[in-house]
């Protein structure tokens, strides 16, 4: 079949439905000639970045680099033909990879065949939870992890990353710990054990990788080089110190006459066909890891892919995205890798290299899959020093200083749960980190909410428009106090909101109509209907007439199904507050 007859009108009209949960037939379609050039230029560049980075990424999770590499493919060819994201780069990325080693370092020795297959079992699990959550269509539930939570975890889990490399950078051995404390207290203690020759390795291809990083490209771009040139050059730095990290311990033979640790063998061919374990014990224990995991990922993906495709005017569709996710990671359990998700630095890399479609990422894998079959050999004098200069250096972008700054001005409880978060992390551990996290948000929101904002209105001039009378000049009557509550009502506000009314009243003797005007209200529970009834009951003993004004649609529809309405009186039922103060005579 052509690309021409695939993007027939019958064709398009038939796969229609099936493009839905097979995007690629979508892009497929209307793929044309010119785009196959960004996809391989975009596909060439992220292996390049891919190759060095799986491999740091899966020593960071306690696995052989080797897992990181059979990580980066699979799974990229599953993305690719069922993600909506035509520019997100699957594969092993530093966060999840440090909850890899926090959840599973516990249950077995870093490295051991024990190790391995839990490590494939939380890739399955991770991958039943986020296709489940695709399939019944939950992905809202990932909104419990806010931006300032996220922001704080990721920049604490930056940290411990770092800081979880100083024994391959210091080139000293130091105990796996939980405790970031522990972890700082003891590289302090034993400093002077620091292998010298290690080190120097280990700060050079920071420099270099950092200059690769901030320095290159303007200076490419001044000497008037091409994007298309600057991209891949300046991203090549990881590849560089691993080209010139190896050559120097091959061809000066450190690793015997320095001691320098480095990788050593790295089995070469496809990855193998795996079989994730299937105990139901293992599987309650790896459990809260995989749940951290499934939802650290899904947000960090989801929040990169749709930012690149908003560039674009493209659309991400989050229930289908889950669904890719999730089969990535069952891909990474069945090959010998470990659980995936969309990088953000090589997201952005991908899009800037011309990425048009899940092609890209198809050339990503066919290219690691080359490299695992044919260059593995070539890695075996590569430094550990190395792998850990390109973690520390890929994890300095993930401390966001500036977030916290932009929310600490803009909301103090939200840059509180983000501090919070991030102290958490670091005092506590990762996993139970992020729970303080969540738990904050929603004790800061039951907290907010519970104290909702309240304005008397008044008329405004001779408009039908009601505003505050604290902000704005307006024509109120003495009779009557028209409040209005800016937040919906439920069980964790209905005792302010009563306490207030009742408040105001008993300071106006005078009132004999209460107005509460719902424009802000989307729905009413049980708890506060409740508060509802019992308040009507009070200000009619005081003499005063409830009136509501302005409830929304779905909300009235409620309280008609329930008989409050007829409670009230249906002629205590305004369809505007305009219209509530003509009935009173207040306009």
């Amino acid at each position: 079949m052509t690309l021409n007859s695939l993007n027939s009108p019958s064709t398009l009209r038939k796969s229609k439905n099936l493009a839905d949960y097979l995007p690629f037939l979508r892009w497929l379609a209307q793929y044309r000639r010119e785009d196959l050039v960004g996809d391989l230029m975009a596909g060439l560049i992220v292996a390049i970045m891919l190759v060095p980075q799986g491999m740091a990424y899966a020593l960071l999770a306690g696995l052989p680099p080797e897992v990181g590499l059979y990580a980066s493919i699979v799974p990229l060819l599953i993305y690719g033909l069922l993600g909506t994201s035509r520019t997100l780069a699957v594969g092993p990325v530093a966060i999840v990879s440090l909850l890899v080693a926090t959840g599973v370092s516990g249950l077995a020795e870093p490295g051991s065949a024990q190790y391995l297959q839990l490590a494939l079992t939380l890739a399955l699990l991770v991958g039943l939870i986020q296709f489940g959550m695709g399939l019944i269509r939950l992905g809202f539930l990932v909104n419990f992890l806010s931006h300032p939570v996220l922001a704080g975890f990721t920049s604490a889990a930056a940290i411990v990353i770092g800081f979880s490399q100083l024994k391959h950078l210091l080139g000293i051995s130091m105990p796996r710990t939980e405790a970031f404390h522990e972890l700082v207290l003891y590289a302090a203690m034993h400093l002077a054990e620091t292998h010298l020759t290690t080190l120097i390795i280990g700060l050079v291809s920071v420099a270099i990788l950092f200059y690769f990083k901030q320095g290159l490209a303007p200076q490419l771009q001044r000497l008037g080089l091409q994007e298309s040139l600057v991209i891949p050059l300046a991203k090549a730095g990881p590849l560089i110190v691993v080209v010139i990290g190896t050559l120097l311990v091959w061809g000066l033979g450190l690793n015997e006459s320095a001691g320098i640790k480095i990788v050593g063998e790295v089995p070469a061919g496809l990855p193998p066909l795996t079989l994730p374990g299937f105990d139901f014990s293992i599987w309650q224990a790896l459990l809260p890891t995989a749940l951290v995991i499934g939802f650290v990922g899904y947000m960090e993906s989801i929040s990169v892919a749709k930012s690149l495709a908003s560039k674009r005017r493209q659309k991400v569709e989050a229930n289908q995205e889950l669904v890719a996710l999730g089969m990535a990671n069952f891909g990474a359990a069945f090959t010998g890798g470990y659980p995936v998700t969309g990088g953000f630095s090589r997201s952005v890399v991908n899009f800037a290299a011309g990425a048009n479609t899940g092609l890209a990422s198809m050339v990503t894998a066919i290219l690691i899959g080359l490299t695992v079959i044919f260059l593995t050999p070539l890695f075996y004098f590569l430094p550990q020093a190395v792998l850990a200069a390109i973690i520390i250096v890929a994890v300095t972008g993930l401390i966001d200083v500036a977030t916290f700054k932009h929310v600490w001005h803009y909301n103090k409880a939200d840059a509180v749960s983000m501090l919070v978060t991030f102290v958490a992390v670091l005092v506590v551990g990762i996993e139970t980190g992020i729970l303080v996290g969540v738990a904050s948000t929603v004790l800061l929101y039951i907290w907010r909410t519970s104290r909702p904002h309240y304005a008397l209105v008044g008329r405004l001039g001779e408009s039908e428009t009601y505003r505050n009378i604290l902000r704005h000049e307006v024509k109120t009557c003495p009779h009557v106090v028209t409040i209005r509550v800016d937040e919906s009502l439920y069980f964790a506000n209905t005792k302010f909101l009563e306490d207030t009314i009742l408040k105001l009243v008993a300071e106006r003797p005078e009132v004999k109509h209460l107005v509460l005007v719902g424009i802000a209200v989307n729905f009413i529970d049980a708890s506060a209907l409740e508060t509802l009834e019992a308040l009507i009951h009070e200000l009619r003993d005081a003499g005063v007439e409830f009136h509501l004004a302005d409830i929304k649609g779905p909300v009235m529809d409620r309280l008609k199904a329930v008989g409050f309405v007829d409670y009230v009186g249906p002629n205590h039922i305004h369809l505007s507050t305009h219209e509530a103060m003509q009935a009173l005579r207040c306009s």
